[in-house]
């Protein structure tokens, strides 16, 4: 058994598991980054309502956490959030995905 954390929802999104990195969407079309931001903000709420937490904030910034990391390039070009509970699609986005569901870990 791996100590690395497993995604469950692995499979459900499968636009959402193609990205791994920023990078991975800077060549997507429109659509195809509507269809990451539609899969990210379900994965969003997956992960809150497992671990707890802030959802607004989340999802009220999931489109325009998609926009930036297609046109610029994260991470040379730095993104600050306000508060943690705005970075979890940003964290999703980033490689951290498999962690999601830790983050709130007592």
């Amino acid at each position: 058994m791996s100590d690395k954390p497993q995604i469950p929802t692995l499979g459900r999104f499968p636009a959402l598991d193609r990205v791994t990195y920023p990078s991975d969407m800077r060549n997507l079309s429109v659509e195809q980054l509507k269809q990451i931001a539609d899969e990210l903000r379900a994965e969003t709420i997956d992960a809150v309502s497992t671990t707890g937490g802030h959802l607004g904030a989340s999802l009220g910034v999931v489109e325009l956490t998609v926009a930036l990391h297609a046109v610029f390039d994260t991470p040379a070009d730095k993104v600050i959030w306000d508060v943690g509970h705005q970075a979890y699609p940003h964290k999703i986005l980033t490689g951290r995905r498999d962690r999601i569901r830790t983050l709130r870990q007592p």
